[in-house]
């Protein structure tokens, strides 16, 4: 593509496409005149990325260089991965977003239609909190309601023949683990720490547990995949 196209798509100034490119974060294009040059679609995804990195993570160049040339070092899964998350899970957001008050605005917010999230609501995988008459949604849950919009459209909806309701097995167990554990930390630390020392550890123990979930689920679909390929790879060898 030329370059006025990729300044309409990636909504960025020809001018800083240009820095970018002297600076070393994106690649020289192609030249196909002596004042000529052609983009490609990784030049769209990249200044995508450059401006998530600036605007939700607050990174300078320097560092986002830096992120940029490691990126390319790593697989198309582990790409992919990291331009979703850097997309989706954005800390302006845990800074900024409050509470959403009302369904109406929920659904809004998140995309999911009112079939879903009725549904949802029923098996407990998005919950709220009467105010006043209205539905109260946490953060958490908005994200959740992203994430969920997100599966379907990845390829894991219920026209994909992918059961919905798995979800509703997968809040149940983690409702069994989490709630014992939660008591038994409680219990364990609230005689021997102040209320907001234990406020404190409270938060950081959440993360913690969060981000173990997370890459061990991680962890384990990559295991499961690898096994799966490698199986394949081998039945067809002996076809």
């Amino acid at each position: 593509m030329k370059i006025g196209e990729l300044v309409k798509r990636a909504r960025v100034p020809k001018e800083t496409i240009h820095y970018y490119i002297r600076k070393g974060l994106l690649r020289k294009p192609r030249k196909t005149g002596k004042n000529a040059a052609d983009y490609s679609e990784n030049y769209v995804d990249q200044l995508h990325l450059i401006r998530e990195l600036q605007e939700n993570y607050f990174l300078p160049l320097s560092i986002i260089k830096k992120i940029i040339k490691e990126q390319q070092n790593q697989s198309e899964a582990d790409q992919s991965s990291f331009k979703f998350h850097a997309g989706t899970i954005r800390p302006i957001d845990r800074l900024l977003a409050t509470e959403i008050k009302g369904k109406e605005v929920f659904m809004e917010a998140t995309g999911i239609g009112q079939k879903w999230l009725d549904r949802m609501e029923e098996w407990g995988v998005i919950t709220s909190e009467g105010n006043e008459g209205e539905p109260v949604y946490s953060q958490d849950d908005v994200i959740i309601g992203k994430l969920i919009v997100d599966m379907d459209r990845l390829g894991l909806g219920p026209k994909d023949g992918y059961d919905p309701e798995a979800l509703r097995y997968l809040a149940d167990f983690f409702r069994e683990v989490v709630m014992p554990g939660v008591k038994n930390y409680i219990n364990a630390n609230l005689e021997t720490i102040s209320s907001g020392e234990l406020s404190e550890k409270d938060s950081q123990y959440t993360e913690v547990m969060g981000l173990f979930f997370y890459h061990l689920y991680r962890k384990m679909v990559r295991e499961e995949r690898h096994r799966i390929l490698k199986s394949l790879e081998e039945d067809a060898k002996e076809v």
